[in-house]
């Protein structure tokens, strides 16, 4: 069932301002063109805003993007499954062991691969804890963004325990490189799972200490409340996804609507919020952190053991050890290594539910180890496709309200 969440009562501020004066015919003076980045602190990224304005009030927002533009998709084109792996890495930077594990579900859709259970908890385990981590970074970042410097201090700090629990399972903090085409590159470690529960109690304290730190704050509520409002109508027809959608009050969650990983087996709730507004927004994603810290709890007591990696012995790699004690599984290794898995022909669509929306994957495959036609989903880039629409008649102090309440990276969009 979702979760509806209630904002608190507040003085409402109308966003109307535009069609107002329009209709009062008090727009009367020379209009302004105005660039908001490509270098601002607050367009978290290098995003151009192009805002045309009357006084400070916007007329006309348009978005421009592709200043980071490094063609992920052609290079996919060009490089083997497996390789692809680390690129996936700098789309979401945030969150890139969702990343990797969304890569690879789309590949293995397209082989016919599952997972056993012990590989997909795994998985899970890296999906929610790269979800805790992303919306720590936009909260702290959005929050920052309109006065609140200490939320962000207070999530960064947390975002670093996950850090530590990234390095412990993977090796690397950032750019994490973890799983690969059906499976990962190593279990959790013994160490992992104790670590893990004991940061999922400390947070939820934090949490707690956030929620009392915003949710009724006067400046946050002023300056988030009835801003930004997505309809749920503009929402669809915009392909909005994630915690935007949501927020608007749009009960649609891939975890639940197609599930994966076996996430139906979890019991979690799935927040909407009922205005569509920058505070729905920031409601949807805090509520968010709580529902990933229940699925964590909940991997860590139902784990099974065994096998963690599919077993397909023409395309997966033999043992390590065996590698380096018998001729055979050697020259197997080799053959993997440098053709790849042997993909069959046809064409697929896989989509998870990644901290910012859908990030989807499009493999079009003649054969082989290489993917023919590559197309990625970026939620990002969809996301902020919604700005010509919702920023005119507001003003310029509250674009930096607006684009915080999205929470994009612009790694991600400018794919």
């Amino acid at each position: 069932m979702p979760t509806t969440i209630e904002q608190p009562d507040t003085l409402a501020r109308s966003i109307h301002a535009l069609e107002t004066a329009q209709e009062g015919g008090e727009l009367l003076g020379e209009k302004l063109t105005l660039n908001m980045g490509p270098s601002h602190p607050s367009t978290h990224g290098v995003l151009r805003i192009v805002l045309e304005l009357d006084g400070e009030l916007i007329t006309k927002a348009d978005a421009d993007i592709g200043y980071l533009h490094r063609g992920d998709e052609k290079i996919a084109e060009n490089m083997q499954y497996n390789q692809f792996v680390p690129y996936t890495d700098r789309l979401d930077y945030l969150a890139p062991l969702a990343n990797n594990v969304a890569y690879a579900l789309a590949v293995e859709k397209l082989m016919g691969w599952e997972l056993p259970p012990r590989g997909k908890a795994i998985r899970v385990i890296c999906c929610e804890l790269a979800r805790i981590s992303a919306h720590l970074l936009g909260l702290g970042a959005f929050a920052m963004d309109v006065g609140a410097v200490t939320v962000f201090l207070w999530t960064f700090t947390e975002r670093e325990k996950i850090y530590n629990l990234i390095e412990l399972l993977t090796g690397a903090r950032f750019t994490t490189s973890y799983t690969r085409v059906g499976g990962q590159t190593r279990d959790l470690p013994p160490a992992f799972l104790p670590q893990m529960k004991a940061f999922v109690d400390s947070f939820r304290k934090v949490h707690a200490d956030l929620d009392a730190m915003l949710t009724r704050n006067r400046i946050f509520i002023d300056r988030t409340k009835d801003i930004g409002v997505i309809s749920k109508e503009d929402a669809i027809a915009y392909g909005i996804s994630g915690p935007n959608l949501r927020g608007s009050g749009i009960e649609h969650d891939l975890r639940r609507k197609h599930p994966y990983l076996d996430y139906e087996k979890y019991d979690f709730e799935i927040p909407v919020g009922t205005v569509g507004d920058c505070f729905d927004r920031y409601l949807v994603r805090m509520e968010e952190m709580k529902q990933s810290c229940n699925i964590l709890e909940q991997v860590a007591q139902t784990i099974p053991s065994g096998p963690i990696n599919v077993h397909d012995p023409k395309s997966t790699l033999p043992d390590k050890v065996a590698v380096l004690t018998k001729m055979e599984e050697l020259i197997h290794h080799f053959i993997v290594s440098t053709e790849g898995v042997e993909a069959p022909k046809g064409e697929i669509y896989f989509g998870a539910e990644n901290p910012k929306g859908e990030l989807g994957f499009y493999i079009y495959s003649l054969g082989g180890g290489v993917p023919y036609r590559m197309k990625i989903r970026a939620p990002s880039f969809v996301n902020l496709s919604i700005c010509q629409k919702i920023m005119p008649g507001h003003f310029v102090s509250d674009v930096v309200s607006i684009l915080g309440s999205i929470d994009f990276v612009m790694g991600e969009c400018d794919r």
